[in-house]
Formats: structure tokens, sequence, C-alpha cells
């Protein structure tokens, strides 16, 4: 069995004690707010046109693009606890064009609609950007691209294979950076190559853009209420009414936005599992250990491995470093005693002073964790409800900032019932497959884990369980 280089260089134990001395349990987009308003819960019966369920990304991007295609409509969102507080909150901020978590998940699910998958992603996160604009979302929007970084010599022929591949089909802004370009843009020592997206990235404050949705939102009358957990949704002949303990909104039509949490429609209690994702932040680097790694020109990271890391920049200098670890609890619930996971905060810190000893020294300020709503094709899926009067998304598995827009087009198209370029595509029209009951569940989707971590310790060789997932259409490569 191989070793990784995470493994090689382990940094000293007094440095990641000193490191993580100083954390709190926090996240940093939340704190970095200048205001969050408190919104009314939901009392009495109302009546709209169009309800939301889902106070995060899904939810008010359907609000807005709601709103542009009838000014008139009466629009309410319904959200459990506040705007943007679970997933939209803790992300890492990567906008990707991308609408099947990478293009190779795409190619091997839909090989016949990727180049059209792939012009609409990049069309929707152009779009995303022109909307920030119009809307004056200040959610520091950068379209500084993507490096996806090689740290072990077999990651190579990948890197190698992507480039040629985007290259043959004409698709520019995808750079193949050696060893001596890689490093004098971010310097690390486990840096082996790079292929730069240019054009297909962007990155923003996750919770400033939230936080500019729901502004956007009720400026054009839509009505947010908070802390308003929903229990049931009922048929009637007007179409179905949303149903808290304290209140209810009957209405036309209804977009169920909840991404990780239990479905409302039994048909999806299977489709989606939460697996939990695991954050550190920087305190904001000096001058001098700003120059002792470079990356100036601030563009997002990820390494190419199968448990594979990802980090940027915030607009005052820090550092966010999460993934690695992807943790699945017995019973697929979301519980906030998931969030404290020490040892995984602790290899985060040391797998971060691995690629940067340099910053030895520096001390993180902030960790957080959260659940990612994962379905089996790793990338969101849609559907109808209740003689299609209700509309769902989810399953995004952590590359949703962008593709929620997608999807708030989608189930509009969808409630609207008139047929378009994006509900013809399969993609769209087809469901994944569920995830087993337990145990069954807990059994598989550790093992693929522990499978994945082994291929990363194989120079990627697959075993026979992921072989066996990639030929049933249930494989996943980062």
């Amino acid at each position: 069995m191989g070793t990784t280089v995470f493994e090689r260089r382990r940094p000293a134990a007094s440095v990641l004690d000193r490191s993580l001395a100083a954390t709190r349990r926090s996240i940093f987009w939340l704190d970095d707010l200048p205001d969050r308003p408190a919104r009314p819960p939901l009392t009495g019966d109302r009546v709209a046109d169009l309800v939301i369920v889902g106070g995060g990304y899904t939810g008010l991007w359907t609000a807005l693009l709601a709103r542009r295609r009838d000014p008139d409509a009466r629009i309410a969102i319904v959200e459990a606890r506040t705007v943007g507080w679970a997933a939209s909150g803790r992300n890492g901020g990567f906008c990707e064009a991308s609408l099947t978590h990478g293009r190779d998940n795409g190619v091997a699910r839909w090989p016949e609609e990727i180049d059209t998958l792939d012009r609409l992603g990049m069309r929707n996160l152009d779009a995303m950007g022109a909307d920030l604009a119009e809307w004056g979302i200040d959610a520091e929007w950068e379209r500084v691209g993507a490096l996806s970084v090689a740290t072990e010599p077999h990651q190579l022929a990948w890197l190698d294979e992507w480039a040629q591949d985007a290259a043959a089909r004409g698709e520019g802004g995808v750079l193949r950076l050696d060893a001596a370009q890689v490093q004098a843009s971010v310097a690390s020592p486990t840096y082996l190559g790079a292929v730069f997206e240019t054009r297909s990235n962007a990155l923003v404050h996750p919770g400033k853009l939230a936080a500019g949705l729901a502004r956007a939102a009720e400026e054009r009358s839509v009505e947010i209420f908070e802390r308003s957990p929903v229990r049931r949704l009922e048929t009637t002949a007007r179409g179905v009414d949303v149903i808290t303990e304290t209140g209810r909104i009957s209405a036309g039509r209804a977009v169920l936005a909840t991404n990780v949490f239990p479905s409302l429609l039994k048909r999806n209690a299977l489709m989606t599992v939460p697996v939990y994702d695991y954050v550190l932040m920087t305190e904001p680097l000096t001058a001098a250990q700003r120059s002792a790694i470079g990356w100036h020109e601030r563009q997002g990271l990820s390494d190419v491995a199968n448990q594979f890391h990802y980090f940027r920049q915030s607009a005052d200098g820090r550092i966010l470093f999460g993934g690695y670890d992807a943790v699945y609890h017995y019973g697929g619930r979301v519980r906030a005693a998931y969030e404290e996971r020490a040892e995984s905060f602790r290899t985060l810190a040391s797998h971060f002073f691995t690629m940067f000893p340099q910053l030895e020294g520096l001390q993180f300020t902030h960790r957080w964790a959260g659940a990612i709503d994962t379905c089996s094709r790793f990338c969101a899926f849609f559907g109808t409800a209740r003689a299609g009067r209700v509309a769902y998304a989810a399953g995004f598995t952590g590359l949703g900032v962008a593709a929620t827009r997608f999807a708030g087009e989608v189930m509009l198209d969808l409630l609207d019932g008139v047929p378009t370029e994006r509900t013809s595509l399969r993609m769209v029209r087809e469901r994944p497959l569920p995830f087993p009951p337990e145990p069954a569940a807990a059994i598989g989707i550790n093992a693929t884990r522990w499978s994945l971590d082994r291929a990363d310790h194989q120079e990627g060789r697959r075993n026979v369980l992921l072989r066996t997932l990639d030929a049933l259409g249930l494989g996943f490569e980062s």
C-alpha cells in the first residue's frame, strides 16, 4: 500500500496544536455579514400564486426568476430557520459552470447531450454574474478561474488527458501548467502540475450572496418568512397548501427547495443522503506570508485526488481550506452534533501545512461543517408532483452555488408546463437511483468512501467495488 504526500510530509504536532488553539465553531461567511435582518414567522392564513419552501440559494433564485417572468405574481418563501443558514452559508463559494459535477460525470451519464449541458452551464454562469450586477448585489463576485493541481505523479496523466480533451473539442480557456508554471502561480512544494480553467469558474462570498438575493427578492415584493418549518403539503382544488405549526399559505403552485433536509414528498425520501464536509478558515495573512506563497491571481484551488481539498482566498486575505473527509452517519440524519469532529479539523490542518509549510505559525480562527445533499448521480435532479403543481430540485452534491440558479429556471419551466430546451434534457427528465434503506446505505456509502481512499493510495487504481459502481453508472470521480 502506497502513501500520499500528506502522509510523507506531516507537520509537527506542535504546529497543529498552535494553529487550532484559537478556533471557534462558527461560520465565517455568516459572521462577516454587516447585518442579518430578522424576518417574521408565518402566522395565520395567506394566499399566494407561488410558495417556495426553503430560503437558501435554490429558493431565492427561484423567487427572483419567477418575479422576472411575472411582475404581478404573489410570491412567498417559507424558511425553517433563517435565510442562508445551512448549505448556502457554509460552502466554499465556488461557482462552477458545470451542471453535472464536472464534465466527466456528465459524459458518463448523458454523452449525447454533454455539449448542450456545457453550453447551458456556461450561459447560466454568465447570467448569474449579470443578475448580481443588475440587482446591485455585492457578493464579492470574482471571475478568477480555478486551478486543479496534481500532488502525486500518477495524477499528471489525468491533467494531460483533461487538457488534450479540451483542446480537441476547441474549448478555450483550459491551460495545462507544468510544475514550474504552477509553482510560479501558487508556491507549494506539493504541486507537480495543474490545469487552469480561466473562464468556467467564479468565486463569491456565500453569506453575502444569500443575503443579497434575499434583499433583492424583498425589494421586488417577495415575502420571506423565517423560523417557520413546514410540516406538510395538502393538495387543494386551487393548488397546494404549505402548512407550518402557526400558519398556512394557499397557492396555485409550490417549489420545494429543501436541499439536504427530509423531503415533503414520500417519493424523494431515499433520493438524497447527508454527507458532512468540514472547513477551516485562517486568520488574515501578513504581507510576508502572502509573498511566501504567491497566489496573487486569487484563483480558486482544488486538488484532483478522489478525497480532494478545496481552498480559496477571502477578500480580507484569509484562506479557506476544506474537503477531504466526507462523513456519512448511520440513519442519514442531519444533526448539529455531527458538525464537531476534531479528527477532521486536525486532518485538514495537517494537510494545509503540508501544502504550505512556509505558513507554519498561521492560526485558524473559524471551524465549521455542513451537510451536503448527495444523490447517486452526483448532480441535481428535478421533478414535479401533485398533478404538476409542485416542482422540486435536490441532490447538488456539493457543487450547487451556480447550479441552483439553473435549477430555479428548470422548476419554473416545469410548473409552466411548456417544453423548453432545459426540460427536454434527459438529465432533467431522468431521476437517479435511490439509496437503499439502512443498514445497506451506511455499509455501501462507507465502503465506497474507503475504496476511494485506497485508490488515492494505489496510484488511482480502482478496486472491484468502484469498478462495479462505474459499470452501473453509480461511480464517482472528483
